[in-house]
């Protein structure tokens, strides 16, 4: 008795890490598809000076967060995980 508990318990802790990571990635995916990357990393990047180089690092930070600041620089506030994300060399990463 005490053992179909145990499973029945640890079935339902499956079921609801399931559920929720169902969510999450339900999630993500309309975020994706609400926004257009190369157009704003266009504009974040339209004063750069190397341009190609600012695209690519943008692209990759727009991908990964979801968003991209307004402007060509700062208001990074609107997009922590923007502004959080950093290269290997602890640099920050998006422009």
């Amino acid at each position: 008795m005490a053992n179909e508990r145990s499973t029945l318990l640890m079935l339902l802790i499956f079921c609801f890490i399931i559920v929720h990571e169902v969510e999450i990635y339900s999630g993500h995916h309309l975020i994706v598809a609400a926004i257009d990357c190369p157009s704003k990393c266009s504009n974040r990047c339209s004063k750069s000076g190397r341009h190609k180089m600012c695209m690519r690092a943008c692209k990759t930070c727009c991908q990964r967060c979801y968003c991209v600041p307004a402007g060509t620089a700062g208001n990074e506030d609107v997009c922590p995980c923007y502004a959080n994300m950093t290269t290997h060399g602890g640099r920050h990463k998006c422009p």
